[in-house]
């Protein structure tokens, strides 16, 4: 008799799945994610039901009895959906499939859960436990997932050239399970997702980019990054990332591959934040080095203003990759334009003005724009790293002191444009610009304090200065 895994299907879904399969005659299991996860022990939010018959039908049923309205009910693809509290419940017919050249949607044919397991990605996702009365909890793995998942190897139910090529999303999703759960893909899957790749051009950007999301995500994001690149993949989907590989030597001067630079700066701030949006910022921060590369004999290898046209970047590569175009974007855009300052004054001297005017630029995201400029600190040279941590702690020191005594942080002078406009009777004009980019600087270089009096006797003496009279005291 098939060992019995019952203590994973406690949460009551089961009970009630297991009651409506008795009393209706239906055969019905748990498969993929949430049995792969009862191994990994991890936690699961899916559960995916799979019904020998008709499953949107079956569905009914069990939202009946637990009283559930909200089942949504998808005709054309055979399947039904609802949420009991914390978890989302799918249910299916079993069904086998076959796919055109041209597409990644399958034509499909009610079929066996044998014939439902085989259509799955992967061995480890083919798992499934019985929730029928006769064998409850019992595991069939007819592709022995099990083992695989005890050895961490990814290898599919078909020859891998038939999956990746019925399904390409589905190299993406061996790569991001690879990166996640740290696996191994197998030698076969390796070659066939090389030999594929190219089909991945008939997968929307939308689907690619959430794997590149999760990738993104996971513990170490580099394993991921670096499986893309061995596979060709990241040639089709994000060239600009591939071209920041390889290095150049001219007159014995060489560059540091910035490709293997970025996934190192990526997995040192990975392992401080889980933040998404963070570890874009990390992953484009050099992003425009290949278009900026330059030798000059006496300098060696330069790459001046990659900052500042890698931030143009920013919002071409998230449209591109369909990310958000909202403040997410705005917020990676910032981190990448800035994130040589914080290094400049590790590096050189820590003047009051220099972080007043970087923490007005900065605002309330100078703590993330400094983690990842600790996590930029890559060199090979022990001693520099050293130095340049302890510059750094310097500066971190330095940053909280001007803060607490400057209140600099999403500065704007105390003087607006209206208040000029009132007091010298002016319409709109090139002054009143002029006047408020004095006080400010005035004040980010410590010439006067950031109160509103010490700004308004600024305001008046550079007034003075450019021949403007007051109309009216403030």
């Amino acid at each position: 008799m098939a060992e019995s895994y019952a203590h994973f299907l406690k949460h009551p879904i089961f009970k009630v799945v297991a009651e409506v399969s008795r009393t209706e005659g239906f055969e019905v299991y748990v498969i993929g994610g949430f049995v792969r996860d009862c191994f990994l022990d991890r936690p699961s939010q899916d559960i995916d039901i799979v019904v020998v018959g008709d499953g949107p039908g079956f569905a009914k049923q069990v939202a009946q009895k637990l009283r559930i309205r909200n089942l949504t009910v998808f005709a054309r693809y055979g399947t039904a959906h609802f949420k009991y509290k914390d978890i989302d419940v799918e249910f299916v017919g079993a069904r086998k499939e076959s796919y055109s050249e041209d597409s990644r949607k399958p034509s499909t044919l009610p079929g066996s859960l044998q014939d439902d397991q085989l259509r799955r990605d992967f061995t480890i996702n083919a798992l499934a436990f019985s929730l029928n009365a006769t064998n409850f909890g019992a595991l069939i793995d007819p592709f022995d997932g099990r083992k695989d998942l005890l050895n961490g190897v990814l290898r599919t139910p078909l020859d891998p050239a038939v999956t990746y090529s019925d399904d390409p999303l589905r190299m993406l999703r061996a790569i991001r399970f690879a990166s996640q759960l740290n696996f191994q893909i197998s030698a076969a899957s390796i070659a066939a997702i090389f030999e594929q790749k190219e089909r991945v051009s008939i997968v929307s950007m939308e689907r690619i980019s959430v794997e590149l999301n999760k990738i993104m995500l996971s513990p170490k994001p580099s394993r991921g990054l670096y499986l893309l690149k061995q596979t060709g993949l990241l040639t089709y989907i994000f060239p600009e990332l591939l071209a920041l590989s390889g290095t150049e030597t001219i007159n014995g001067h060489t560059h540091k591959d910035n490709f293997d630079h970025t996934l190192e700066v990526l997995d040192n701030l990975s392992e401080k934040s889980n933040d998404l949006w963070l570890r874009w910022a990390a992953l484009l921060h050099d992003i425009a080095k290949p278009a900026t590369k330059r030798y000059e004999p006496d300098h060696g290898w330069t790459f001046h203003g990659h900052e500042d046209l890698g931030a143009r970047l920013v919002p071409k590569i998230f449209k591109k990759l369909r990310l958000p175009l909202d403040h997410k974007m705005k917020y990676v855009q910032k981190l990448v334009r800035l994130h040589l300052r914080p290094i400049a004054l590790v590096k050189g001297s820590v003047s009051d003005s220099a972080i007043r005017r970087l923490l007005a630029e900065a605002g309330d995201d100078i703590d993330d724009l400094m983690m990842l400029c600790n996590s930029d600190i890559t060199s090979k040279n022990e001693f520099k790293v050293k130095k340049y941590r302890k510059n750094f702690d310097l500066v971190t020191k330095k940053l909280r002191m001007v803060e607490e005594k400057d209140r600099i942080r999403n500065f704007q002078p105390p003087i607006t444009g209206q208040i000029i406009m009132e007091t010298f009777a002016l319409g709109p004009c090139a002054e009143i610009g002029l006047l408020k980019t004095k006080i400010k600087d005035a004040i980010l270089e410590g010439e006067i304090n950031n109160t509103f009096e010490e700004a308004k006797m600024a305001m008046y003496k550079y007034a003075e200065e450019l021949g403007l009279k007051a109309v009216k005291n403030i």
